[in-house]
């Protein structure tokens, strides 16, 4: 199919982007790589009157590494990542969610911002970013403004976004180097979409106790999560197999994926518990 007709704006300018989108009030729709707006357009299920290209808006490349973590510029592409060698020790669990992203087609042109503002559940990058606590930098209108991860998703293929605002930056908190992480999913095929996946990462303190573990799920919702019930079963224990079966054993009863075309609700529930009991064993094995 073919898209419908729009009109096409390349801003030199993020407030030059930003004055395009308020003046279509709400008709307009912003395009970095284009994986996932241009299927929209072709299956109709996106018709702006005007598309605003971000391709000319420098300032949101580049991937910034300091005291203060890892910032990605909302144009940073998936290969761009996979390239940088710096972020192998500054944040490894973001590197392995990277593989699972697509084809290298699509890691060769889709962005990290396209990935947070189109919001798939079941998509890498918003599961790394919830996990993470990362903090979503908006431009629009009235200015710049901050949102967690966790409010920046509101549903599936929804954001705390409005029509007139740009996502231009992710931070993602310090990363120690003796954390313990692991990021797994499952799909069909390897590229699809998964129908679960698992991301999680903790610290261990001076007693070789788990402490300040994250545990995120994608595909298992309307948007990605952090599994809660997971993260007190776990902190504070030390890691063992008893552990790691409770852990699971309460990651299937704490969830309730929907049912759809690709997998029963309960086939979900058991994968992800599986996984979970999987990252663990996986991540335990890093300190050895």
């Amino acid at each position: 199919m073919k898209p419908p007709v729009f009109e096409y704006a390349s801003p030199a300018t993020v407030a030059e982007a930003v004055r395009l989108l308020a003046a279509r009030g709400g008709n307009a729709k912003v395009i970095a790589g284009g994986q996932s707006l241009m299927p929209m357009l072709n299956f109709r299920l996106a018709a702006p009157e005007l598309l605003v290209d971000l391709k000319h808006l420098k300032d949101l490349g580049g991937i910034h590494i300091d005291d203060a973590g890892v910032r990605l510029g909302a144009k940073v592409r998936w290969c761009d990542i996979e390239a940088d060698q710096r972020l192998q020790s500054a944040h490894p669990l973001l590197c392995e969610a990277i593989k699972s992203v697509a084809h290298y087609q699509i890691r060769n042109r889709g962005t990290v911002g396209g990935s947070l503002a189109h919001a798939d559940p079941s998509a890498e990058m918003p599961g790394v970013a919830v996990t993470c606590e990362a903090r979503m930098t908006i431009v629009g209108p009235a200015g710049t403004r901050s949102e967690t991860a966790d409010a920046f998703f509101t549903g599936p293929l929804q954001t705390s976004l409005e029509p007139d605002e740009i996502l231009t930056e992710v931070a993602l908190p310090p990363w120690p180097h003796a954390r313990r992480w692991a990021f797994l999913e499952f799909a069909r095929r390897k590229g699809d979409f998964a129908m679960a996946g698992v991301a999680l990462y903790y610290d261990l303190d001076e007693a070789g106790q788990i402490a300040n573990v994250h545990v995120g799920a994608i595909g298992i919702a309307d948007r990605p999560v952090r599994l809660a019930e997971v993260e007190v079963a776990l902190n504070g224990q030390r890691l063992d197999d008893r552990l790691i079966a409770t852990a699971a054993k309460v990651a299937r009863d704490s969830v309730d994926p929907p049912t759809d075309i690709h997998a029963p609700g309960a086939y979900r529930r058991a994968l992800v518990a599986t996984l979970l009991g999987r990252g663990l064993k996986k991540s335990a094995a890093r300190g050895v």
